[in-house]
Protein backbone atom coordinates (compact mmCIF):
# COMPACT_ATOMS: atom_id res chain seq x y z
CA UNK A 1 0.00 0.00 0.00
CA UNK A 2 1.60 3.26 -1.08
CA UNK A 3 1.52 6.08 1.42
CA UNK A 4 -0.91 8.80 0.48
CA UNK A 5 -0.84 12.39 1.58
CA UNK A 6 -4.12 13.37 3.21
CA UNK A 7 -5.79 16.54 2.00
CA UNK A 8 -5.26 17.96 5.48
CA UNK A 9 -2.17 16.34 6.99
CA UNK A 10 -3.37 17.36 10.48
CA UNK A 11 -6.61 15.36 10.03
CA UNK A 12 -6.44 12.22 12.16
CA UNK A 13 -9.32 10.68 10.20
CA UNK A 14 -7.46 10.98 6.90
CA UNK A 15 -4.19 9.71 8.38
CA UNK A 16 -6.00 6.75 9.96
CA UNK A 17 -7.63 5.89 6.64
CA UNK A 18 -4.20 5.88 5.00
CA UNK A 19 -3.39 2.92 7.26
CA UNK A 20 -6.80 1.29 7.77
CA UNK A 21 -8.96 2.42 4.85
CA UNK A 22 -8.67 -0.82 2.89
CA UNK A 23 -11.44 -3.28 3.87
CA UNK A 24 -9.21 -6.22 4.63
CA UNK A 25 -6.99 -4.22 6.99
CA UNK A 26 -9.72 -3.82 9.61
CA UNK A 27 -10.87 -7.40 9.17
CA UNK A 28 -7.32 -8.63 9.82
CA UNK A 29 -7.28 -6.49 12.98
CA UNK A 30 -10.68 -7.93 13.98
CA UNK A 31 -9.31 -11.46 13.66
CA UNK A 32 -6.20 -10.59 15.67
CA UNK A 33 -8.42 -9.11 18.40
CA UNK A 34 -10.29 -12.43 18.41
CA UNK A 35 -6.99 -14.26 18.96
CA UNK A 36 -6.33 -15.44 15.41
CA UNK A 37 -2.77 -14.35 14.68
CA UNK A 38 -1.35 -16.84 12.21
CA UNK A 39 -1.32 -16.52 8.43
CA UNK A 40 -3.25 -19.77 8.02
CA UNK A 41 -5.90 -18.59 10.49
CA UNK A 42 -6.34 -15.27 8.67
CA UNK A 43 -6.65 -17.14 5.35
CA UNK A 44 -9.17 -19.65 6.67
CA UNK A 45 -11.34 -17.09 8.45
CA UNK A 46 -11.23 -14.31 5.84
CA UNK A 47 -10.93 -16.36 2.66
CA UNK A 48 -8.62 -13.93 0.91
CA UNK A 49 -5.78 -14.74 -1.43
CA UNK A 50 -2.24 -15.16 -0.08
CA UNK A 51 -1.07 -12.12 -2.06
CA UNK A 52 -3.76 -9.82 -0.65
CA UNK A 53 -3.24 -11.13 2.87
CA UNK A 54 0.52 -10.69 2.61
CA UNK A 55 0.08 -7.11 1.43
CA UNK A 56 -2.34 -6.29 4.28
CA UNK A 57 -0.07 -7.86 6.90
CA UNK A 58 2.94 -5.96 5.55
CA UNK A 59 1.07 -2.64 5.61
CA UNK A 60 -0.21 -3.23 9.16
CA UNK A 61 3.29 -4.17 10.34
CA UNK A 62 4.76 -1.07 8.63
CA UNK A 63 2.13 1.10 10.34
CA UNK A 64 2.91 -0.38 13.76
CA UNK A 65 -0.50 -2.06 14.18
CA UNK A 66 0.87 -5.62 14.11
CA UNK A 67 4.25 -7.01 15.10
CA UNK A 68 5.64 -10.20 13.58
CA UNK A 69 6.77 -12.86 16.04
CA UNK A 70 8.26 -16.24 15.23
CA UNK A 71 7.00 -19.51 16.65
CA UNK A 72 7.73 -23.18 16.03
CA UNK A 73 5.40 -26.10 16.66
CA UNK A 74 7.00 -29.45 17.49
CA UNK A 75 8.48 -31.02 14.37
CA UNK A 76 7.60 -28.06 12.13
CA UNK A 77 9.57 -25.23 10.62
CA UNK A 78 9.68 -21.79 12.15
CA UNK A 79 6.71 -19.61 11.19
CA UNK A 80 5.53 -16.07 11.83
CA UNK A 81 2.45 -14.93 13.68
CA UNK A 82 1.21 -11.36 13.84
CA UNK A 83 0.60 -9.95 17.29
CA UNK A 84 -1.25 -6.75 18.02
CA UNK A 85 0.81 -3.81 19.25
CA UNK A 86 -0.63 -1.21 21.62
CA UNK A 87 -1.74 0.70 18.51
CA UNK A 88 -3.51 -2.42 17.25
CA UNK A 89 -5.25 -3.10 20.56
CA UNK A 90 -6.34 0.56 20.61
CA UNK A 91 -8.45 -0.20 17.53
CA UNK A 92 -10.91 -2.29 19.59
CA UNK A 93 -13.24 0.67 20.25
CA UNK A 94 -13.04 1.67 16.58
CA UNK A 95 -14.20 -1.79 15.53
CA UNK A 96 -16.87 -1.77 18.24
CA UNK A 97 -18.16 1.57 16.93
CA UNK A 98 -18.22 0.24 13.35
CA UNK A 99 -20.05 -2.89 14.51
CA UNK A 100 -22.59 -0.83 16.44
CA UNK A 101 -23.19 1.40 13.43
CA UNK A 102 -23.64 -1.60 11.12
CA UNK A 103 -25.94 -3.39 13.55
CA UNK A 104 -28.08 -0.26 13.91
CA UNK A 105 -28.18 1.00 10.32
CA UNK A 106 -27.69 -2.19 8.28
CA UNK A 107 -28.87 -4.99 10.59
CA UNK A 108 -28.58 -8.63 9.64
CA UNK A 109 -31.84 -10.61 9.89
CA UNK A 110 -30.20 -13.09 12.28
CA UNK A 111 -28.88 -10.36 14.57
CA UNK A 112 -25.40 -9.19 15.43
CA UNK A 113 -22.38 -11.46 14.93
CA UNK A 114 -20.49 -10.01 17.90
CA UNK A 115 -21.25 -8.78 21.37
CA UNK A 116 -18.94 -6.50 23.31
CA UNK A 117 -18.82 -7.17 27.04
CA UNK A 118 -16.70 -6.27 30.06
CA UNK A 119 -14.17 -9.08 30.48
CA UNK A 120 -14.51 -9.16 34.27
CA UNK A 121 -18.32 -9.12 34.54
CA UNK A 122 -19.70 -10.11 31.15
CA UNK A 123 -21.86 -6.99 31.25
CA UNK A 124 -22.57 -5.55 27.77
CA UNK A 125 -20.65 -2.37 26.94
CA UNK A 126 -21.22 0.34 24.35
CA UNK A 127 -19.18 3.07 22.73
CA UNK A 128 -19.96 6.57 23.96
CA UNK A 129 -18.80 10.16 23.92
CA UNK A 130 -17.81 11.00 27.48
CA UNK A 131 -16.79 14.41 28.85
CA UNK A 132 -13.71 14.90 31.02
CA UNK A 133 -16.11 14.98 34.00
CA UNK A 134 -17.49 11.55 33.05
CA UNK A 135 -20.83 12.62 31.57
CA UNK A 136 -22.10 10.60 28.59
CA UNK A 137 -23.11 12.85 25.68
CA UNK A 138 -25.62 11.81 23.03
CA UNK A 139 -23.88 11.63 19.61
CA UNK A 140 -26.49 14.03 18.19
CA UNK A 141 -25.28 16.63 20.69
CA UNK A 142 -21.60 16.32 19.69
CA UNK A 143 -20.05 18.79 17.28
CA UNK A 144 -16.90 18.27 15.24
CA UNK A 145 -15.19 21.64 15.10
CA UNK A 146 -11.92 22.74 13.55
CA UNK A 147 -9.24 23.58 16.07
CA UNK A 148 -8.15 27.17 16.39
CA UNK A 149 -5.59 27.90 13.70
CA UNK A 150 -6.86 25.19 11.34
Amino acid sequence: MAARTPLDPRCGIARSLDVLGERWALLVVREALLGHTRFSQFRARLGLSPDVLTARLESLVAAGVLQPSTYREDGARERVEYLLTDAGRDLAPVLAALAAWGDEHDPHPDGAAREFTAADSGEPVRIAFVTAAGHVVDPAAVEMLPRVGS
